[in-house]
């Protein structure tokens, strides 16, 4: 059993540490670049940087794509929630997993992702977003490194699937 009395299976003692160690660093990204631009941008303020990219200041009050921002309040506390009970459920999978590489990344980049999302709507009542990529006038939803690592480690949990079918094969 390791430190703390989390066990890792398979991938040695320090395995689960590792996965939480990145995740923290995910946090520690996420929430360094949120000071960052709170602190020089006001609410719509955007900086032009390349011909399909801005840097931007804007709040989601919703989730993913600004899903429910037009609630009433309530998805604050609903979004907090959730972000918990993932990181609670994120901590057991990571606790059991530890040894499965590109599973566990993957969990501790949605680990830290989330964290850093709620952290936002405890301290702000809303995600702050600033990475603003766009095409010919059409804008893709503004987002954050929490967002770019939730996203990562969505895609790396697919593959880790398919290469476990492919494996049973």
């Amino acid at each position: 059993m390791a430190r703390g009395g989390f066990k890792s299976a398979g991938g040695g003692n320090n395995s689960l540490w590792q996965w939480l160690g990145l995740a923290f660093i995910v946090l520690l990204v996420d929430q360094f670049t949120k000071v960052l631009i709170v602190g020089y941008y006001h609410l719509g303020d955007s900086t032009y940087v390349t011909s399909f990219f801005n840097v931007v200041r804007a709040h989601n009050t919703g989730a993913a794509f600004s899903f429910l921002a037009g609630a009433s309040g309530w998805q604050r506390w609903f979004f907090t929630a959730l972000g918990l009970v993932a990181a609670a459920v994120i901590l057991w999978m990571l606790r059991s997993h530890a040894g499965q590489k590109l599973f566990s990344f993957a969990m501790a980049c949605i680990l830290g992702g989330a964290i850093g999302n709620v952290v936002d709507r405890l301290m702000h009542g809303y995600v702050v977003d600033f990475l603003d990529f766009h095409w010919n006038g059409m804008h893709f939803p503004a987002f954050n490194v929490a967002d770019a690592a939730i996203s990562i480690g969505a895609a790396c949990l697919i593959l880790d699937e398919l290469l476990r079918v492919r494996r049973t094969r």
